[in-house]
């Protein structure tokens, strides 16, 4: 198996395997929902959203979702994800007619009818799966209007011995053997600790950021075991809000 974990195009499959006891798996993370919700407070929409039309990028089984339509309220948001059965278990939940949903890789966005300009996207747990970083993370400017923000709720543990030892600790004492425990395969659980073991540290990935061509870039980290551990890296797409 790759020190980076699963091949990226192998990552949709393995979440359509784990789907059925992932809302169970995240729900026993102390801290998981409040900090989606902060990195999307994180976002400073204005209005409760009023008039904006928001992006959520990877939204899995639609705990993004909420953590934006909470910030947002009133704003519009089109949630994406390439896991058609994560997909499928956040489209059963009860959402406002503001909320739609679309299967898609990030990188095929355009051929699924998604299309900018944004107010806002939140990326959770996205970026580190994508197999041109880079790449995507430019196309994501180019979907948010001029002076809108990209969120990314990421890992990035690589800056710190002592995080990457509570990761590692987190990871085999209690991930991976939940995972194989809910449903009988630690795949997707061994990729998780491998991801992120190797994904870029906070300040290269600022730097990865500025390279796509944002601006005002800049870190905050969340409480509890994840401090310094779970991030939210904040960015500006060039150009003054609309």
């Amino acid at each position: 198996m790759r020190l980076t974990g699963l091949p990226r195009g192998e990552v949709p499959a393995a979440f359509d395997a784990a789907a059925a006891a992932y809302d169970q798996l995240v729900g026993a993370n102390p801290g998981y929902h409040a900090h989606l919700r902060l990195s999307a407070r994180r976002l400073r929409l204005p209005g409760g959203g009023e008039g904006l039309h928001l992006l959520d990028a990877g939204c899995g089984t639609g705990a993004s979702t909420a953590a934006l339509l909470a910030a947002a309220p009133r704003a519009r948001i089109t949630a994406v994800d390439a896991s058609a059965e994560m997909l499928a278990l956040a489209r059963r939940k009860a959402w406002p007619e503001s909320v739609r949903f679309v299967h898609s890789r990030v990188e095929d966005l355009a051929e699924a009818g998604v299309r900018g300009p944004f107010d806002g996207v939140l990326a959770a747990y996205l970026v580190r799966n994508l197999a041109d970083p880079d790449g995507q993370l430019r196309a994501l400017r180019g979907l948010l209007a001029p002076g809108a923000s990209l969120a990314v709720h990421e890992y990035s543990v690589r800056d710190s011995m002592p995080t990457r030892a509570v990761w590692h600790a987190v990871c085999w004492a209690v991930i991976i053997p939940a995972g194989r425990l809910l449903t009988g395969d630690a795949t997707l659980y061994r990729h998780l600790w491998r991801s992120v073991s190797t994904f870029d540290g906070v300040r290269a990935f600022e730097e990865r950021l500025r390279r796509a061509g944002f601006t005002g870039v800049h870190t905050e980290t969340m409480t509890g075991w994840q401090r310094g551990v779970v991030h939210t890296f904040l960015a500006t797409a060039p150009g003054a809000r609309r």
